[in-house]
């Protein structure tokens, strides 16, 4: 099997508990100073519309992507490491800027279905394996309940075994104690054309609380979807050179660079800057005043927003 042997590259990590990434200090979330050689994240394409929720693991995720799409919606991007879920999905189709985004990762599992004939020699090129059906039939299955293209669903455990451990999240992001400044906020909402994502902070759970296009976002178990961190990120979206099959041109969101960010954590916001020097590092963010920026241990939310 593709990923069989992907995870043969290196010792397997058991299972740990899902309350977020470790944190050597270093900032790197584990005990080596780059969290690479070892086995692959699972990065899985999920649908984010209205007809594909609630969508099912992404509670289960160490890290998610929201970016825009055509016609101004949304997709995710959920990323696997500390637990495998038992199903994930709905899958959806691969876009040309998930490519640059996943590159910070050392050749990830990429789990899509579908994607522009045009796009499929880049993926094909790009340092990362793909799990598609037609790969990976095993691997996926209907829900018969669903209509589709809103029902195709990823059993995990049919490509890994284990979870690869934290060392595979080599993000560039730092866990730790909350910096100093910053001021109490409840709630920030992120939209793009045809989408919005609220987060409003539970202090009862001390969590975020996410809702999408204004309706709360749940788990398939009825479940509010609830990181402990989210991170509103301000970056560049242009036209790419693909369109889909409306011919609405495809957004193409750029990850390296560098900008401001929004950071909430313990239900305060801190004004932050990222940077990504390159396709293969990770996002470093600091605070206003130059000191690095932490994460509150547990999911974390990466939205994706256009710099103003």
């Amino acid at each position: 099997m593709l990923v069989a042997a992907v995870l043969a590259a290196g010792p397997v990590a058991g299972c740990t508990a899902s309350d977020g990434p470790r944190d050597d200090g270093r900032g790197s979330p584990s005990g080596s100073p780059t969290g690479r050689g070892g086995p692959p994240v699972l990065a899985v394409k999920i649908d984010n519309a209205s007809a594909a929720r609630p969508q099912t693991g992404v509670d289960a995720a160490d890290v998610v992507y929201a970016e825009q799409v055509e016609g101004g919606t949304s997709r995710l991007i959920a990323v696997y490491a500390t637990e495998l879920p038992d199903s994930v999905g709905p899958v959806r189709s691969a876009r040309e800027s998930d490519l640059e985004l996943l590159h910070q990762f050392d050749r990830p599992v990429l789990a899509y279905s579908g994607a522009q004939s045009k796009l499929v020699p880049l993926i094909e090129r790009a340092p990362l394996e793909t799990v598609t059906p037609g790969s990976e039939p095993d691997a996926y299955t209907r829900d018969p309940g669903r209509s589709a293209p809103h029902n195709l669903y990823l059993r995990p455990e049919r490509l890994m075994d284990d979870p690869p451990g934290a060392a595979a999240l080599t993000t560039g992001f730092r866990f730790g104690r909350p910096p100093a400044d910053g001021e109490p906020r409840n709630e920030l909402t992120v939209r793009y054309p045809a989408a919005r994502f609220t987060f409003t902070w539970s202090g009862a759970r001390d969590r975020w609380l996410v809702s999408m296009d204004g309706t709360p976002a749940l788990t398939a178990r009825g479940e509010r979807l609830a990181p402990a961190t989210v991170v509103v990120q301000y970056v560049t979206v242009r036209p790419s050179g693909f369109r889909d099959f409306l011919g609405n041109t495809t957004p193409y969101t750029e990850t390296v660079g560098s900008g401001e960010a929004t950071v909430l954590r313990d239900g305060r916001g801190y004004e932050a800057n990222w940077s990504r020097p390159a396709a293969e590092d990770g996002t470093s963010f600091t605070t206003g005043a130059g000191e690095r920026m932490t994460f509150a241990r547990g999911q974390v939310w990466v939205v994706y927003a256009e710099t103003p």
